[in-house]
């Protein structure tokens, strides 16, 4: 049986808002055509990719820090953090004149650890995981008395990120859904404490990576359960445990809470990169990829669409490798080794097929030594650059019917 937490109130977000406001920036929700065709909804984004520090996090780090009592102050602040807490954290106490120190795995990405000692942290980097670092976090609190700013599981936290809602209620006030990527709960927590008591009739659904999902199994067990694994280019949301305080929200006020692939996730980075120009990190984009990929009947979508895209903090190597994955998962790249003649010429016969499809080659890789080659064949890997599904498959069957033996890469 879960124990009994502390609720989040409409008032404590307003309270939370009113604290905000001079610091905060007010995102802006901006409509996306791409997406409304899709869905047969009219479909916007809420931008937080566009908040202070690149994410929605700083809204519930500042209104917690701020809430602080000055001997709390005194020993500063400690958080445990993959990249966005951990800046929202930095930031915010900086800001008011409070030290931090934020606690990091070892693999953290290179542009979050570089941010967050710029916005003023001292950093420690310890363990692989971000539960890794927050015990570390929690023994530092326990010796130097440093008040710890859990990532979600606390009101004030909840509160400050309940602020996103007030605010697509007022930018757009006959919304009828909102799509949020949900990690520990915090976000969609607030979202839903906030919308729940002035519009009962908007529809919430929560968005999780499939490989990295604590809430469907949580929710189905009526108490926040752990993952023992999880595996996504979505750190962002790859939380293995739910929050308490969250899910007392989240098992009442949220609708639905679905799963996307890291597909979906890297097709949807890269939507927001083309139609929308803007720059999403994957866990920002889940939102989007629910829509772009999960069935009508399993969103249960109604009336106007409001996706929230959380933040866009994306290391520039990984965002390289998403948008190639991406292009890959939408069709329009494609990968097949092919077997030609090793004779002059048999190179070129291959591409004019290629060119006379009107496929643009990427990249050629010859080989000689496959073990299942015969002497006078040779393996070619191609990268080809496609329109889409359709163009890859006129693509693969022009190959066919000109005798060659294709094996896609997967």
């Amino acid at each position: 049986m879960l124990a009994r937490v502390e609720s989040v109130t409409l008032e404590q977000i307003r309270a939370a808002r009113r604290l905000l406001a001079p610091v905060m920036r007010r995102t802006p929700v901006i409509a996306s055509r791409a997406l409304s065709e899709r869905c047969g909804h009219e479909v916007s984004l809420k931008c937080e990719n566009l908040q202070r520090t690149g994410s929605f996090k700083p809204r519930g780090a500042y209104y917690r820090i701020a809430n602080l009592a000055e001997e709390e102050r005194a020993s500063g602040v400690v958080a445990a953090s993959a990249g966005n807490h951990a800046q929202g954290v930095a930031w915010a106490a900086t800001d008011l004149g409070i030290a931090s120190t934020v606690f990091m795995p070892t693999g953290a990405p290179l542009p979050k650890l570089v941010a967050t000692k710029a916005y003023g942290a001292t950093v420690h980097l310890t363990g692989d995981t971000v539960d890794d670092a927050l015990v570390a976090a929690k023994e530092f609190a326990a010796e130097t008395g440093a008040v710890l700013i859990h990532p979600f599981d606390h009101v004030d936290i909840v509160a400050g990120q309940g602020t996103v809602g007030l605010e697509i209620l007022e930018q757009e006030p006959d919304v009828g859904t909102i799509v949020v990527p949900t990690g520990g709960g915090g976000l969609i927590a607030g979202i839903a404490a906030a919308v729940s008591e002035l519009r009962p009739d908007v529809r919430i659904i929560g968005v999780q990576a499939e490989q990295a999902a604590a809430w469907p199994a949580s929710l189905a067990e009526g108490r926040p359960v752990p993952l023992a694994n999880m595996s996504t280019m979505a750190d962002g949301i790859a939380v293995g445990r739910p929050g308490d305080v969250p899910f007392a929200h989240v098992g009442t006020q949220v609708d639905a809470i679905v799963t996307v692939s890291e597909d979906a996730l890297s097709r949807a980075l890269l939507l927001c990169l083309e139609r929308a120009k803007l720059i999403v990190e994957p866990a920002g984009a889940a939102a989007v990829a629910a829509l772009i990929s999960c069935a009508e009947a399993e969103l249960g979508l109604t009336g106007k669409v409001c996706a929230v895209l959380s933040g866009g903090n994306v290391d520039p190597l990984l965002l390289t490798h998403v948008v190639n994955h991406g292009l890959r998962a939408s069709g329009r790249y494609l990968g097949v080794h092919v077997t030609i003649p090793d004779r002059p010429g048999g190179l070129v016969g291959l591409l004019e097929v290629v060119s006379g499809n009107g496929a643009s080659v990427v990249d050629v890789v010859h080989s000689r030594t496959g073990g299942s080659l015969a002497l006078d064949e040779v393996e070619v890997f191609l990268t080809v650059e496609t329109r889409g599904p359709g163009h890859r498959q006129d693509l693969l069957d022009a190959l066919d019917a000109a005798g060659y033996a294709v094996r896609l890469q997967h």
